[in-house]
């Protein structure tokens, strides 16, 4: 029996180059499953308010949860065999960092 995960589409549009010049590149649109709710994860970070930026904190949940759900995935690849130890101590931390008090 396959496990159920939430689905999950996202479009990554270039706007401009690092010269502020607009870009003609075809969008990338994904679409992905991750066995948790994005949404609401971001929600938390934002409260946690870590960089003292909401824009900051939907970047790294967005970014962390694409890639752990890939490592998570993938865990018995050598490519992850020194890191999942590692980041397994990094999501504790992660996840017992108090709530922002000044929110």
């Amino acid at each position: 029996m396959e496990k159920r995960a939430h689905q999950y589409k996202l479009t990554l549009e270039y706007l401009k180059d690092a010269k502020g010049e607009a870009v003609s590149e075809t969008p990338i649109e994904l679409l992905f499953e991750n066995h948790d709710n994005i949404f609401s994860i971001i929600e938390r970070q934002k409260d946690k308010n870590l960089f003292g930026n909401k824009q900051q904190a939907t970047e790294f949940t967005i970014g962390l949860k694409l890639f752990s759900e890939v490592m998570l995935k993938n865990r018995k690849d050598p490519l992850f065999e020194e890191l999942g130890p590692a980041f397994s101590v990094f999501m504790k931390k992660l996840k017992g960092i108090p709530q922002s008090e000044s929110e």
